[in-house]
Formats: C-alpha cells, structure tokens, sequence
C-alpha cells in the first residue's frame, strides 16, 4: 500500500464484528444508485467484492452487512440463493454457477480496512 492516493478507507476491524463492511464504491448521481462493495473475513482472510450478483446485477445482502448463509461457509444471494465461494467469489450453486463476484483489493492495517476501487 505504497500510495495512498489509491486506497478508500472503508472501516475498522471492530467494524467486521456483525458480519461485513458495506460501502459505496461509486457516487449516486442523477438518481442512479451507487454502485456497492463489501468486505469479510473468512478463516482468519480479509476478501472483498462487489455486492452485485452476476446473474441479475443485484445486490446479493439480505440485511445490511449480512452476506453469508446460515452455516456462515458461503456467501449467499438473498433472492436466489447462489452460493460463492469466500476465499474466490466463484458461484458453486445456483443460476449464476461457473460466473463468480467482482473482487476487490483489499488491506487490513492497524489503522483500518482498506480497498482500491475499480478503475
């Protein structure tokens, strides 16, 4: 994390303590909604996507930073029960299977979580 021009601050690792970090990664403009991302810790592994599910394009949460299904081993979507991997954002289950989520840069340093923002 050489330059940190680069880098959005999203959160805190205390923040990751209800599930993920939700942000947005692009601004609501002329009444369009803003592109959204989030941020996890799987087995001790910081990852984040964008919080769109390729099958439709919408956001995959069924509550504010709720993201994983009831077992907590997958990431879920809340409309059609897809199930992705955490470790990769590749879809195991569901009608998006062999598509995978958008990943993103991210960082955890003692002062927070970082990501880099698609260009």
């Amino acid at each position: 994390m050489t330059d940190q021009r680069h880098w959005t601050h999203i959160g805190r690792a205390e923040d990751l303590n209800t599930g993920a970090i939700e942000f947005a990664l692009t601004a609501d403009t002329a009444g369009t909604a803003p592109q959204r991302g989030f941020a996890l810790r799987h087995d001790g592994e910081m990852r984040a996507y964008v919080n769109q599910c390729p099958h439709l394009g919408i956001e995959l949460n069924w509550m504010p930073g709720r993201f994983m299904d009831s077992d907590g081993c997958f990431i879920q979507c809340a409309t059609h029960g897809a199930l992705f991997l955490p470790k990769s954002g590749e879809c195991i289950a569901g009608p998006c299977q062999g598509d995978a989520l958008t990943p993103l840069e991210v960082v955890e340093r003692p002062d927070g979580i970082y990501i880099r923002p698609p260009e």
